[in-house]
């Protein structure tokens, strides 16, 4: 035997002996089934190659939607987890103060926001001077203003999560972080029938962090821990 037959020879007692690592090699599979449709001919139509690039496309499609899948479940898990960790740093201080403090540090960073403001209404004309020192947390406002900060049409029912990007309305919210929140998760806050609503303002710098396609479970499920725990101070 020459030696190109040799080769050829020692090549196909090599496909004989393992198919597999032809059947399962994409690109080799591709280029015999390439030259095969060039043997035919162009006035020949290749239906086996038709329905192999087609079971080929869907496969493709199946593989990135199975990916696709999967980071959805690990995103949805790491919420998931930045949630209880911050309902669990929620329920630690034993004091209102203390409570604001933490609520605008460990929590803000569990729920990696750059802001975080408690809104609450009052029909009082002075609020209580002792709220002023927590001015960088909490914000007291006028009945009425919390449905305006959502932007609750009337007749409709307040909706307990809103996400969207900042509108001009919000900034004094955030004080002087206003100029770099660009998104933001408004969870509005109730006390029970005989008491004024309240809201809850996460702010962030990223535009795409909150959007009004993403789930609310996670973040209504926050607000009602976070209407328990102040609950215990309100009277």
């Amino acid at each position: 035997m020459t030696d190109p037959a040799l080769k050829r020879h020692d090549l196909k007692e090599r496909i004989m002996a393992e198919p597999d690592v032809i059947l399962e090699d994409p690109d080799l599979m591709r280029a015999l089934l390439s030259a095969d449709a060039q043997r035919m001919g162009d006035n020949i139509v290749d239906l086996r190659g038709l329905a192999m690039d087609r079971l080929q496309a869907r496969l493709g499609r199946l593989e990135d939607t199975h990916r696709s899948v999967i980071a959805a479940a690990y995103e949805n898990l790491a919420g998931t987890n930045q949630v209880h960790r911050a309902v669990l740093s929620l329920l630690e201080p034993h004091d209102f103060a203390a409570f604001m403090h933490n609520l605008g540090g460990e929590v803000a960073s569990l729920l990696q926001v750059d802001a975080i403001r408690l809104v609450l209404e009052t029909d009082e004309a002075t609020p209580d001077p002792a709220l002023a020192a927590l001015d960088e947390v909490l914000s007291i406002v006028p009945r009425g203003r919390i449905d305006t900060l959502i932007g609750t049409p009337n007749g409709l029912p307040a909706r307990k999560v809103t996400l969207q990007a900042v509108q001009n309305h919000t900034a004094p919210i955030y004080g002087e972080a206003a100029p770099y929140i660009a998104s933001e998760a408004l969870l509005r806050l109730e006390f029970g029938e005989a008491r004024l609503p309240g809201l809850m303002a996460l702010g962030a710098e990223d535009a795409s962090q909150f959007t009004p396609n993403q789930g609310t479970d996670l973040l209504s499920f926050f607000a009602k821990v976070v209407e328990r725990a102040i609950l215990r101070w309100i009277v």
